[in-house]
């Protein structure tokens, strides 16, 4: 999937290049991507093998509403910042189906989510789990990365665990004490069920005149730099301005079939021509 999204009519916002590619052609794309002149989002739904057990809708339909709240509310007029944004929507999709579901439950769907906005001169970010936004800097100077470390922090300490596991049955304890510290102080923050998660988003500002384009990655179209090393964050932006996403998601799945490592979604957002209007 590949579109484009312009600026608004008033000449704020930016125009925005997406691209999503789903891992397997035979199961549904648990990315979303989405823009509207002024705002860019990506939610990179969580694989969890069991998960309608708690949820009949899956993590693609979470994924999905959780972005379309989103957009619908980042467009609305008013003052409400992006990690306000970002509860109003987690708590609107778990109303959605607390009554035929589980959103409680460890298993139900969870997401990561980058965010970022045009507004007042400035472009706002939020990241929360193991998403990414790149700013490109208007000087040519390194990109400014902004990540959310903490998901992939605690999930890898559990990784000598997990490869200790005599059976499936002490396989499943140690996941069961990894899920138990998502949204948990000193664990690590996702959206799923709980708004308050939003409130541990990274997030920041930077003014519009000092960026020349915004990139927001999935976890599986930034692995070309943090899992892959293919080429680094000022390659990324390189690439993306010469050749477009498609190309950066080209490059993955090479890496990917090289490396025998499963594919992931992977899903990118381009914002270029920012402006204030």
């Amino acid at each position: 999937m590949l579109a484009t999204v312009g600026a608004g009519r008033t000449g704020t916002g930016m125009r925005v290049t997406t691209v999503s590619v789903v891992a397997d052609r035979g199961r549904s794309n648990e990315d979303f991507v989405g823009a509207v002149p002024t705002a860019a989002v990506i939610v990179d739904g969580a694989f969890v093998p069991g998960a309608e057990g708690a949820c009949r809708h899956g993590v693609a339909w979470y994924a999905h509403r959780l972005g379309g709240q989103l957009l619908t509310l980042v467009e609305r007029p008013g003052d409400e910042t992006l990690p306000a944004l970002l509860a109003a929507a987690i708590e609107q999709v778990t109303d959605l189906h607390r009554h035929t579901c589980d959103p409680a439950d460890p298993m139900s769907p969870w997401a990561a989510v980058a965010m970022v906005r045009v507004r007042q001169g400035l472009v706002e970010h939020l990241v929360l789990g193991d998403a990414t936004v790149v700013h490109e800097r208007a000087d040519g100077g390194a990109p400014v990365v902004v990540t959310d470390p903490r998901e992939v922090v605690v999930s890898q300490s559990y990784l000598p665990a997990l490869a200790a596991a005599g059976d499936d049955d002490e396989r499943d304890r140690v996941l069961g004490d990894l899920r138990a510290r998502r949204n948990h102080p000193g664990g690590f923050w996702v959206a799923k069920d709980d708004p308050r998660a939003a409130d541990e988003a990274v997030t920041g500002q930077v003014a519009l005149r000092d960026l020349r384009a915004v990139a927001l990655m999935s976890n599986g179209a930034s692995r070309i730099v943090d899992r892959f090393g293919l080429t680094d964050w000022a390659g990324v932006m390189a690439g993306l301005a010469t050749s477009g996403p498609t190309e950066v998601v080209r490059g993955v799945r090479e890496a990917e079939h090289h490396h025998a490592v499963a594919q992931d979604d992977a899903t990118i957002a381009y914002c270029t021509d920012l402006a204030a209007g």
